[in-house]
């Protein structure tokens, strides 16, 4: 049974942190005030240039390996501009466009009870006077 593409994205990601962080390691040469330095000039717009050789070639190992688990697992790796088009959906055939509200009511409804019918929550009590 292939794995969901979450999971398999998901071991992906975790060894590839864990062979960054080796990396980065192996980078400062095992000196403490080294490792610091380089941990501190990563931020959100270092560049893959910016970084330690040592990181660059982990970093360009895991995306080969995420590509060939990807691949592995039975799922299809393309550039956008290959991937298949979706047409349109014939006429009278129904299209799922989700948002849907997880209790069943229909909006406008009585409280989602089928035909609209009163006792339901937000609908009229059963029995008694209206009004009251």
């Amino acid at each position: 049974m292939p794995r969901a593409a979450t999971d398999v994205m998901q071991s992906v990601i975790f060894s590839a942190v864990l062979d960054a962080i080796a990396a980065i390691k192996a980078a400062s040469g095992g000196l403490p005030n080294n490792l610091l330095r380089q941990v501190q000039a990563i931020h959100g717009n270092v560049t893959l240039a910016d970084l330690p050789k040592e990181l660059q070639d982990a970093i360009a190992a895991s995306t080969r390996t995420a590509f060939t688990a990807l691949l592995k697992e039975g799922y299809s790796v393309a550039p956008r501009d290959a991937a298949p088009v979706r047409t349109a959906p014939r006429q009278g055939e129904l299209v799922d466009r989700g948002g849907r509200n997880p209790r069943g009511a229909r909006p406008g409804g009585t409280g989602g009870r089928p035909g609209g019918r009163p006792g339901g929550p937000g609908g009229a009590p059963r029995g008694g006077r209206p009004g009251g």
